[in-house]
């Protein structure tokens, strides 16, 4: 049996993690064992559950707590699930919830490079790409186009932001990822570390003496790892330098350059493909 809790009082502090916690406050740097994250919509709180991750509580619109979220809390009845009529929940978080329903979830234990990258074929390395949109939309492209992993440097956004769940329709439970190592130095070592475990290493870059993304030989390598960089700036000169290529989507109509999301579906679609 559910435990339903209707809410009467809209400060109590169990409701804090879905309505007050900033995203940093919810990650919990000082104690990461302790930190939350925010799956909305039953789409994607399957895809969490599904990827080994822990409910801790839910908030569901009232009027759909008995409908297509039931079979989800029914499966933990020993967890609080927060209900209140609509418009309450829409005025409590500021938004509307997608598809009626929101569940705190434990973050998983963090993966390491080599963990990710085991058994792999192609990777994506994303460098400070900082827009949680932009992570999401990303890990949903890696998703559907044959990337098996994704690694971040450590000033990207977190892929267990609410927005880029959100925006990744729930692929970041499907996609293995991982941060590159604080202690590791980014380009120089981590760079290093993907060629010490067997992959090229392409940056997508406007360059002059860069590849097309269709390059016979670039297409042909057994393991390659895609490198994109930040909004606006894209990857540093130093992190281009260390690459084995240096890869351009070919333009038109005087266009010099995709946003970073777009480019990633541009370049998993061509270098993701399986032989």
């Amino acid at each position: 049996m559910a435990n339903i809790i209707e809410i009467t009082d809209f400060e109590a502090p169990e409701l804090d993690v879905f309505t007050r916690l900033t995203e940093n406050q919810l990650l919990n740097r000082h104690e990461p064992e302790k930190g939350i994250f925010i799956a909305e919509s039953p789409k994607v709180i399957e895809r969490a559950l599904a990827a080994g991750c822990r409910p801790a509580a839910f908030l569901a619109e009232k009027g759909r707590v008995r409908g297509e979220t039931w079979e989800i809390v029914e499966r933990f009845p020993e967890l609080p699930v927060f209900t209140a009529e609509f418009e309450v929940l829409s005025k409590m978080t500021g938004y509307n919830l997608t598809r009626g329903m929101l569940c705190a979830m434990y973050r998983p234990a963090p993966k390491t490079i080599e963990e990710v990258a085991q058994g792999a074929r192609r990777l994506a390395i994303l460098e400070n790409v900082v827009n949680p949109t932009n992570v999401g939309a990303i890990f949903r492209s890696a998703a559907a186009l044959n990337i098996d992993a994704v690694i971040l440097t450590p000033d990207c956004s977190n892929p267990l932001y609410r927005r880029a769940i959100r925006v990744s329709m729930g692929t970041v439970f499907q996609i293995p990822w991982a941060f590159v190592d604080k202690e590791l130095s980014w380009p120089e070592e981590g760079i290093k570390k993907l060629k010490s475990l067997g992959f090229r290493t392409a940056a997508l870059a406007l360059s002059d003496d860069s590849v097309s993304i269709d390059d016979p030989k670039l297409m042909s390598e057994e393991k390659l790892a895609l490198i994109l960089g930040t909004e606006g700036d894209g990857l540093a000169k130093a992190t281009i330098a260390d690459c084995d290529y240096t890869v351009r989507i070919p333009m038109s109509h005087g266009v010099d350059s995709l946003n970073v999301a777009a480019a990633s579906a541009v370049a998993f679609w061509q270098l993701g493909r399986k032989k």
